[in-house]
């Protein structure tokens, strides 16, 4: 398969007012891509969107204020998108949020929430472009999904859940779209310095202290620059790369699976101990 055309093709960007996705709009921009910018946050993505089109008056940029965990709207935009952007080369599924707390401290509706917006969003976008795509051979689909696509850690079901079903279904479908000519990525990032963790939900059950103390290590593990994961995809994009992991945070784990399968999170918790137990020394 050839590498992907930026220049003059349109891309699709989910969760495009922040972190990962406003540093991959700004890079697509400078690549010669017209956009369609996604966000649930207006204020922020007209912030994005015309920054880009200050910077890039032949450009189009178009925005949709849409919430992803509401099905209706979603469903609304996966027609609006279809009809309205029927030049679309290039679909960035982006948009993600969190969940802390064990499976029996949250919620079902807070599940559905999480399982909405990571991976029915994904599904329902996809599938809503896919007869445009296949219109531009050459074009190409990004699902973005977790370390947590790659290895499950206690607390973390939900979210687990979503990003693993995010990396099987952008897997099969690479396979059903490489005779139409159309590459498919599936990015696995690890500690990105996003919004994820402000904008994240806690499970009801969760104690304070348990909330306190598990934000804390999961803000210790952001710290990748966003536009420097956003670089990594778009030369991922490019070449076809049929997968990315994106830093040791997400090299290391990938690893230990295939050494330790069924059977890592009983070194990572010895690991998380003897750092907790330092912590505390200290």
């Amino acid at each position: 398969m050839r590498d992907y055309v930026f220049a003059g093709g349109t891309a699709v960007v989910t969760g495009a007012a922040s972190g990962i996705g406003e540093a991959l709009a700004l890079d697509l921009a400078g690549r010669g891509s017209h956009l369609v910018l996604v966000d649930r946050d207006a204020k922020r993505l007209d912030d994005v969107a015309g920054r880009i089109r200050a910077r890039h008056a032949g450009l189009r940029v178009a925005t949709h204020v849409v919430d992803l965990a509401d099905d209706t709207a979603t469903a609304a935009l996966a027609g609006t998108l279809a009809a309205e952007h029927p030049e679309t080369t290039l679909l960035v599924n982006n948009a993600g949020v969190a969940l802390g707390g064990r499976f029996d401290q949250v919620s079902i509706e807070d599940f559905d929430w999480v399982m909405a917006i990571n991976f029915t969003a994904v599904v329902r976008l996809t599938h809503a472009l896919l007869p445009v795509l296949k219109a531009h051979p050459g074009a190409h689909v990004v699902n973005v999904s977790s370390v947590f696509g790659i290895f499950a850690p206690a607390g973390q079901a939900a979210y687990a859940a979503s990003k693993f079903a995010v990396r099987g279904f952008s897997e099969s479908l690479r396979h059903e779209l490489a005779d139409d000519g159309i590459g498919v990525t599936v990015v696995h990032p690890g500690g990105i310095r996003t919004r994820i963790a402000e904008s994240a939900r806690t499970g009801s059950g969760v104690s304070a202290e348990e909330y306190a103390e598990g934000r804390k290590q999961f803000e210790k593990l952001l710290r990748m620059p966003p536009e420097q994961a956003a670089a990594q995809i778009v030369a991922a994009i490019e070449k076809r790369r049929p997968r990315l992991l994106i830093g040791w945070s997400a090299k290391v784990p990938d690893v230990l699976v295939r050494l330790m399968p069924g059977r890592y999170w009983r070194l990572v918790g010895r690991v998380a101990g003897s750092r907790r137990q330092a912590a505390r020394a200290d």
